[in-house]
């Protein structure tokens, strides 16, 4: 296995092409790591030192965020913003393609799908501006870390930083997107996904760190017992990437039976062929609505408990203020029902199964034992509706992971990140598809794939 993996690499560098989209895209991804370290001016780089220390241990949204930006965000780096606010234009105009009519003619049209790709670029740029001014610029004017600012503020003015900052990391932003849109055009894999992903992966170090800690630290006595936790960890790592791997290509197949027809002068035969229906469709973006949604209630509650005048109110208030804390059981139940519900969510404004039935019929096809029309689109939607179930809970069960591991188990944050969540579901989902562009190469100059029999099992 490994030496047909090893010369499956070799093979890589022996077709020119493919050996100049492979270096192209390590150099872009070099250039983007980069940028993670390039503080934004005006930042007290001891008090930096400072405040990196005590955001090792981060979790929530906030940890999640600075996991996607390769630690940039806690480095008050010039791309702390990451690739994040383009995925979340993107989203925004996925869903209102799905449910605004003139988006949705636009997609359908010649040219349409460049404009939209155009508008989601402007759109990167006002969440940017947004972020950059609300989240990162007057956030770092107030910090202080030992009664020191993060920012030098004898040397700046506020409106000056403020207006600095954003300007720098709107442009670290767009840069990373272009990028990222690079090595999409001219590399190998989707150009986005990979630098999110390398931004993942970079945190591998700290994570290895802090597993060593835990076990073997510096002073005092390890904080885990060694064989337990240690096999514990070993076996569950690995059940979680066969998982992950397992439910990114599942899928079911629907058969599809096209009827003989003549076109003009020309008859075409017909045939049987598959309909893939994934059992994960809405891959992380559940996790994602959740987490993003689940960041407010705690700070809407402790913002009410300092303006209520009534003590018996601000006790209630600041009580379930603690019981919806990132890690709590109450803040785990409310975050597994949201992901079960946008997972369904996600399947119901982007898998259109009335179009696809009428695109069936308009082709001669059908599901054999199911009469075209709106029997096949009821079909669909009762078959995508069970998979999305299986996917759901298998979904929720990744993303709760982590979070009892690093709050209720009190493993690192750094450790638990690594065994579930959207970082592996990222991280492996674009892997796999990097492999299967790289394994189509080598298949068109006779070369033979990843595996024995040069396939990728369910991709092809």
């Amino acid at each position: 296995m490994f030496s047909n993996l090893y010369n499956t690499f070799l093979n890589c560098f022996k077709i020119p092409e493919l050996k100049s989209r492979i270096l192209f895209t390590f150099g872009l991804l070099a250039l983007a790591q980069v940028l993670g370290f390039i503080h934004v001016p005006g930042i007290n780089g001891a008090v930096l030192s400072s405040h990196l220390k005590q955001a090792e241990a981060s979790g929530g949204i906030l940890g999640m965020y600075n996991t996607f930006a390769g630690g940039a965000f806690d480095r008050c780096a010039i791309d702390a913003l990451s690739i994040m606010p383009y995925i979340s234009a993107t989203i925004i105009l996925q869903l209102l393609t799905a449910v605004w009519p003139r988006l949705s003619k636009l997609a359908r049209e010649e040219g349409g799908r460049t404009k939209i790709v155009q508008y989601g670029r402007y759109l990167t740029v006002l969440l940017c501006i947004g972020q950059a001014w609300l989240v990162n610029a007057n956030g770092w004017w107030n910090q202080m870390y030992d009664n020191q600012h993060l920012v030098m503020v004898d040397y700046y003015n506020h409106a000056w930083f403020v207006l600095q900052t954003v300007v720098i990391l709107t442009t670290g932003t767009m840069l990373l997107m272009w990028l990222g849109e690079q090595i999409t055009e001219r590399g190998i894999g989707n150009g986005v996904s990979l630098i999110i992903t390398a931004n993942i992966l970079s945190r591998m170090p700290a994570a290895l760190h802090a597993a060593k800690n835990m076990f073997f630290p510096d002073s005092g006595d390890p904080t885990h017992s060694l064989l337990g936790t240690g096999i514990l960890l070993a076996v569950l790592l690995v059940v979680v990437v066969g998982g992950v791997i397992a439910i990114t290509q599942a899928q079911r197949k629907i058969p599809v039976q096209y009827a003989s027809r003549m076109i003009g002068q020309k008859m075409y035969q017909g045939g049987t062929n598959y309909m893939p229906l994934r059992v994960n469709y809405a891959g992380v973006m559940p996790i994602i609505f959740a987490s993003s949604i689940l960041m407010f209630p705690n700070q809407i509650l402790q913002w009410l408990a300092g303006h209520v005048s009534g003590t018996f109110m601000r006790d209630k208030i600041i009580a379930l203020a603690t019981a919806l804390n990132y890690g709590s059981w109450l803040y785990l139940m409310i975050y597994a029902l949201m992901i079960l519900f946008f997972s369904y969510f996600w399947v119901a404004t982007q898998f259109n199964e009335i179009q696809i039935a009428d695109d069936l019929k308009k082709n001669g096809g059908y599901i054999p034992g199911v009469r075209p029309g709106t029997a096949t689109s009821d079909y669909l939607h009762r078959a995508m509706s069970r998979i999305t179930l299986a996917g759901a809970i298998f979904l929720t069960a990744i993303a709760t992971l982590p979070i009892i591991l690093s709050k209720q188990l009190e493993i690192d944050q750094n450790v638990a990140q690594f065994f579930g969540g959207t970082s592996i579901l990222i991280s492996v989902g674009v892997l796999l598809d990097t492999m299967r562009q790289v394994e189509s190469h080598l298949m068109m100059r006779h070369y033979d794939g990843f595996l024995k029999k040069g396939r990728i099992r369910g991709r092809f």
